[in-house]
């Protein structure tokens, strides 16, 4: 199983999304995220995709997905020639007593504290999967009350490759 990263700029009509991801219903292809935004071009919403399978199957997505009507251009987000992040805000518990070691993990991986209240932190952290998944486990002695993670959105790097449609 090889995980892949789908960049697909699709026009910005109501139900896009929801076509999209029923394509990967009805195949049976599994989303392990799904990050959906309007451009610079409001025209126009960029969806990032994770997704798993073997090569034959992650072909095959990228050829189905590319036949359906408004789908104006897919490419795989390679790992070496792309940028990755996700945002995560995650709610520990923490009395005051802990409060310093949690401030301190937050503060190595510099992310911000955006919420105290008596009993909790809320914190938002962006990066990358690797990143976000070690400050989880450093966090391993505290209770996390609640996660919320956003997906992966991701670009190319440089600008070979933009994507340009005229109308």
């Amino acid at each position: 199983m090889h995980k892949k990263v789908f960049q697909i700029l699709v026009d910005n009509t109501s139900g896009v999304l929801s076509r999209i991801s029923g394509l990967f219903a009805r195949r049976g292809y599994n989303i392990e995220s799904i990050t959906a935004g309007v451009t610079a071009d409001p025209r126009f919403t960029r969806i990032t995709i994770v997704t798993s399978g073997d090569d034959e199957i992650l072909d095959q997505i990228e050829k189905q997905v590319s036949k359906l009507i408004d789908v104006r251009d897919i490419r795989e987000l390679k790992p070496e020639s792309s940028v990755y992040r996700e945002l995560a805000l995650i709610k520990v518990k923490a009395t005051a007593s802990q409060r310093d070691g949690v401030i301190g993990v937050t503060d190595i991986f510099r992310a911000k504290i955006i919420d105290v209240c008596t009993e909790s932190l809320t914190i938002e952290l962006t990066g990358n999967q690797a990143k976000i998944e070690a400050f989880l486990n450093l966090l391993d002695g505290y209770e996390i009350l609640e996660l919320a993670r956003t997906g992966i959105a991701g670009l190319g790097r440089g600008v070979d490759n933009v994507v340009y449609i005229d109308e």
